[in-house]
């Protein structure tokens, strides 16, 4: 075998020909670059060829003079440059100057696009082979020209028994088929895939060269990946509908140990079994006057413990239609009753992690006293309407104004779910059993309101301080602040004096309340403290509350009974 020895060439002008040309020659293996020159450094030729660490100047002199240089190839097209390569090349150096060697460059330059064509085929043949869809070509008689991967995993049919028939044959229902018969696309076909009957979804177009078609190409599913793909953005969709439902649902703890206010013993004591209960993930059971800050220890609890990062969630039993309140704990499937329109997170599935804060837990119904014991046991509930069984940790706190123990006799509360509730249980002592705590409540209240009013009250007089001190407060802590800032709306002075306060605290020891001490039916002497109530603290939707809590009743029972005494009253 005869070695040639290597033709050492040397290119002038790196422009758009001269690039092309140093392309096609450093593919040619008998050929050696020596070196290009052009008098432009940042030409096209002339970064190639620096990245291919071949000799560049912008002299022509220094290229052309090199003695080992076979064949120069000029590509500026420019006689002056060819005159001079002539004067200045060595005797035995051949040139093929631009006219001469313009059908040798046509075919270099047809060689580099062969090659170009050459690696977009690679890189597409890559691309075809890689994609998870099944991909089928065939010419414009039908002839079956290239299968991909995925059309065998799709199909369980080789490439071997595909390429080479023709498709009106193998599969002639199918949208290849009618894209070459239409001659136009063919989008989103269900059909069966010929030689396999997996049932797919496709798209197909006919493949035109110069305006004519060539052939046509299809690219398809098999539907059950389609349905797939369908049931996760299903899934998708109702998530991101749920989170944005959590955003608009979570509310975290508003308030810590600090916020609760007083100095007495029986306050002390009360904080400080508050903080050890702070400590565990026991249930807290709060129980207590209406108005005694429950749900302020309810915050302050969860605040202080380790899940004080995790959602607050509250939910008041009475303030819930029973018929809702299911769906509002737990939560609903879609199409549960008439209009779930979508899925819906309970209150539980929103405090996962987190504290659920029960409160006026004593009006829960018997059936949801039953799937809140479950949830205490074994952390598990299901949806209304939904079959999954979904877990969620939190921490429970509950609330009542009511003595559950009776309830528990009377057979209105399950003695098992008491008991569950009831692992540490907190009681909150009225505001008469903590007189000596109003002085400090009554600067609290006032620093408070003077913010939220605009006012700069600084104190009260010392007989009204007496006459707040010496009222037994049925409404506790509430209704202490509510009597404050009544009398601060309408205070023009900087001290708050005794005649500011007694048309409010007098009003439970005047009117129709004097009657009491008469002997008088029990549904006259209910009436009355309706309408006492009522007068206090109004027929709103808020006063009709805060009745509600003053009398130790539900806001439900004080409508049941205001409905009962329409009539008279």
């Amino acid at each position: 075998m005869i070695l040639l020895s290597k033709i050492k060439v040397a290119v002038v002008g790196a422009g758009g020909e001269g690039s092309s040309v140093y392309r096609v020659l450093r593919e040619i293996d008998n050929i050696q670059i020596i070196g290009v020159a052009d008098i432009n450094l940042a030409s096209p030729g002339m970064i190639l060829a620096r990245k291919d660490k071949v000799f560049v100047t912008d002299s022509l002199e220094e290229l052309v003079t090199k003695p080992e240089i076979d064949v120069i190839i000029e590509a500026t097209g420019s006689s002056e440059v060819q005159r001079k390569i002539h004067k200045l090349k060595h005797q035995g150096t051949a040139v093929m100057e631009a006219l001469a060697g313009n059908l040798l460059m046509s075919i270099l330059q047809a060689k580099e696009e062969l090659l170009e064509v050459k690696k977009l085929k690679s890189e597409l043949w890559a691309i075809l082979n890689s994609v998870q869809e099944a991909i089928e070509v065939a010419d414009n008689s039908g002839l079956i020209k290239y299968t991909n991967p995925a059309f065998t995993r799709v199909t369980g049919i080789p490439e071997a028994q595909r390429v080479g028939k023709n498709i009106f044959e193998a599969s002639p229902h199918g949208a290849l088929a009618q894209a070459l018969v239409k001659q136009k696309p063919v989008v989103g076909y269900r059909s069966k895939v010929g030689g396999s009957g997996v049932e797919v979804i496709s798209n197909a177009a006919p493949i035109l060269v110069e305006g004519e078609v060539e052939g046509a190409v299809v690219v398809f599913q098999p539907i059950t990946d389609i349905l797939k793909l369908m049931d996760e953005l299903q899934k998708s969709t109702t998530i991101i509908e749920n989170l944005y439902a959590k955003i608009d649902q979570i509310t975290g703890s508003k308030y810590t140990f600090d916020d609760l206010t007083g100095s007495s013993k029986v306050f002390a004591a009360t904080i400080d079994m508050a903080k050890k209960a702070a400590k565990s993930d026991s249930p807290v059971l709060l129980t207590g006057e209406s108005g005694t800050g429950k749900e302020l220890y309810a915050h302050a609890i969860h605040q202080a413990s380790q899940r004080r990062g995790k959602p607050f969630i509250k939910i008041g039993c009475a303030s819930v239609p029973e018929e809702l309140l299911e769906s509002e704990l737990f939560g609903h499937e879609k199409g549960a009753f008439t209009g779930a329109v979508k899925t819906k997170l309970g209150k539980v599935e929103l405090a996962n992690g987190g504290t659920l804060f029960l409160d006026e837990i004593g009006e829960m119904n018997p059936y949801l006293q039953g799937k809140l014991m479950r949830l205490l046991q074994d952390q598990e509930f299901e949806r209304v309407g939904g079959s999954e069984t979904i877990r969620s940790d939190v921490r429970v706190i509950t609330a009542t104004n009511i003595d559950l123990k009776s309830l528990v006799r009377k057979g209105r509360f399950r003695e098992e779910l008491y008991f569950l509730l009831n692992v540490i249980e907190l009681n909150l002592p009225p505001l008469r059993q903590r007189r000596e705590d109003i002085p400090v409540l009554v600067e609290h209240f006032i620093g408070k309101l003077n913010r939220k009013l605009g006012k700069k009250v600084r104190g009260v007089a010392p007989d009204a301080l007496q006459l707040l001190s010496g009222y037994d407060w049925p409404g506790n802590i509430r209704e202490l602040e509510n009597v404050i800032e009544r009398a601060m709306v309408s205070v023009e002075t900087e001290v708050i004096g005794r005649q500011h306060f007694s048309p409010y605290i007098g009003q439970f020891t005047n009117a129709e309340t004097t009657q009491c001490t008469e002997i008088v039916p029990l549904d006259k002497m209910e009436q009355m403290m309706l309408k006492a109530a009522l007068a206090r603290y109004g027929e709103s939707l808020e006063g009709k509350k805060k009745a509600a809590q003053a009398l130790n009743i539900s806001l439900a029972t004080l409508y049941n009974k205001l409905k009962k005494y329409k009539a008279s009253m």
